[in-house]
């Protein structure tokens, strides 16, 4: 979508009378400049004051307009682990939230520390064990399936489509072995972030809130670790690569499932992350190509392990 969309007032007057509308309900109303902080070509954000703080509008385009559906899943099963849901749109895509506080990014550097990171591990797999029954209503909210019965095949098709060097359109084979050791786990598959970095969670008082679930697709959970281990957490504070341990983080996360799954040894589950930890980079990369994207260094993390 052009990104001018989002600045004409086609788009912006329903959208603020469909604020107001809403607040109205709310028993509140807007009390000063209403900014658009955030525009790019697939959403845009407004930040709307009112007596009680701050409250935004998220609108997205489209092919991502499950967002608003996902968010509103995900806040009905784990109201304290994403941000206050104020109201939904589900046909525009639009979302009504209260202020979720302080970006993660921001926090950590004050803090000297990445320990932060060690509960919201813990919550995003919790999220995820909430929602494993819940696969066709994901799905029905427009969520992608890119479960592993269906990413070798979407995986070639797109290697083939962009014609990437051979190295890459040859791994179609490799995707599938992956799939199949990871499958052999019994670890159901469910929403899964597919984009968890230290942007996409809020620092909320003593709460840490995940939000921007415009990414998710229905796939192996563990998949959540390529970018949040590998992408995020192994590059530390000082942008260095592989200077941080990610073992405590990992293990944080795996705690819930290791309490969900306790047929499964240590052994099991460190496997399984193995596996998940390459296989989710070519899930990054069907998931999340955009055209005109250099999709090499998710290639080159699926098969290198480094960008």
């Amino acid at each position: 979508m052009d990104p001018a969309h989002w600045t004409d007032p086609s788009f912006l007057q329903p959208a603020r009378d469909w604020v107001d509308e809403q607040l109205a309900g709310l028993g509140l109303s807007v009390t000063g400049e209403v900014e658009q902080t955030h525009v790019t070509k697939w959403s845009t954000v407004l930040r709307v004051p009112t007596a009680t703080g701050p409250v935004w509008l998220k609108a997205t385009e489209d092919s991502l307009k499950h967002e608003a559906g996902v968010t509103a899943f995900v806040a009905a099963r784990r109201p304290a682990d994403v941000p206050p849901l104020l109201a939904a749109d589900l046909g525009r895509g639009w979302m009504l939230m209260a202020d979720a506080g302080r970006r993660l990014t921001e926090v950590l550097p004050e803090d000297g520390s990445l320990d932060r990171w060690l509960p919201v591990l813990r919550t995003v797999a919790e999220i995820q064990l909430a929602c494993e029954d819940a696969v066709d209503e994901l799905l029905a909210l427009g969520v992608p399936d890119l479960r592993l019965a269906t990413l070798a095949e979407a995986y070639d098709r797109l290697a083939h489509e962009l014609d990437l060097e051979p190295r890459f359109r040859a791994a179609t084979s490799y995707v599938q072995e992956l799939c199949d050791r990871l499958a052999g786990f019994g670890i159901r598959e469910t929403l899964q972030h597919d984009d968890l970095h230290d942007g996409q969670v809020y620092v909320h008082g003593d709460r840490q809130l995940v939000m921007d679930w415009g990414d998710a697709c229905v796939s192996h959970p563990f998949f959540t670790l390529s970018v949040t281990l590998e992408g995020v957490i192994a590059w530390g504070l000082d942008d260095e690569e592989d200077s941080i341990d990610t073992g405590p983080f990992r293990d944080a996360y795996l705690e819930p499932y290791a309490a969900a799954y306790p047929d499964l040894t240590r052994t099991d589950l460190l496997g399984a992350v193995d596996a998940a930890l390459r296989l989710g980079w070519a899930c990054r990369f069907v998931n999340g190509y955009v055209p005109g994207d250099d999709p090499g260094p998710r290639l080159r993390m699926f098969l290198d392990g480094r960008a």
